[in-house]
């Protein structure tokens, strides 16, 4: 049996966590067919056709799965390499959540969970109101954020410019063609990213203050609640992120 002191998707080399390719491309399918709608039962299906067993001797089952969709270490987490890139992790860990929402929550604690990955206490919930009342109260805090753009635009041209820069001689030609399709892909970012952030600006602006969360709103408006000991984030629509600090 393999030693499994390392996920499924990692091989030990002198005592480190390295990628096993073959292993890292089923969990990467995994990921992709759980988040665009395969159920457990559907990936055990595929993975008993396939060769590469998850332990020797052993059949691939839902108990492995789950362990695989729940491992935060392919984001890189307790020294290992990144096999799972965190947007991908967190789709993944939003439909189990989504999966598992008692009949009893509101509409509200459904969406919160499902924009969060977890559970939210009713201390969080307050935090969340508040912060988004400061939306409603100050809708000016919406802003263009001009980083975000160029990251999520532009981060895989930007990673092969600098190998091309980094090489020698450097190869100008090719230099000069991913630096004219960074700043294309800056500039056609631009007006989606301001229209969304217009948007909710208008939303906010119309919105009153609220006693009590207001789940079409935060559908409408965040694309990821993180919350955490000392603060809680979130993500709106348009990639800016707002955070609030929580006091000892």
């Amino acid at each position: 049996m393999k030693n499994r002191k390392f996920p499924f998707g990692y091989r030990m080399e002198q005592g480190k966590a390295v990628i096993d390719q073959r292993e890292a491309e089923i969990v990467t399918a995994i990921f992709r067919q759980y988040t665009t709608g395969a159920s457990y039962l559907n990936l055990v299906r595929m993975l008993k056709a396939q060769p590469v067993p998850y332990d020797t001797g052993r059949q691939w089952n839902k108990n492995m799965v789950a362990r695989i969709l729940e491992d935060e270490r392919y984001i890189g987490k307790e020294g290992c390499p990144v096999i799972i890139e965190s947007d991908l992790f967190r789709q993944a860990a939003q439909k189990r959540s989504t999966k598992q929402l008692p009949s009893w929550l509101t509409e509200a604690q459904k969406v919160l969970r499902r924009l969060s990955g977890q559970k939210v206490n009713k201390e969080d919930e307050r935090r969340i109101l508040t912060l988004l009342n400061s939306l409603v109260e100050s809708p000016e805090i919406i802003q263009q954020p001009a980083q975000v753009i160029a990251l999520h635009h532009t981060e895989k041209q930007e990673s092969e410019l600098e190998a091309v820069m980094e090489s020698q001689p450097i190869d100008e030609d090719e230099a000069r063609q991913l630096i004219l399709q960074i700043a294309a892909a800056k500039y056609e970012a631009i007006p989606a990213e301001e229209y969304e952030t217009q948007r909710l600006r208008h939303i906010f602006a119309k919105a009153e203050k609220m006693e009590e969360l207001d789940a079409e709103l935060m559908k409408s408006t965040i694309s990821e609640i993180r919350i955490k000991s000392d603060s809680i984030t979130i993500r709106l629509k348009n990639n800016q992120t707002i955070e609030r600090r929580v006091l000892a």
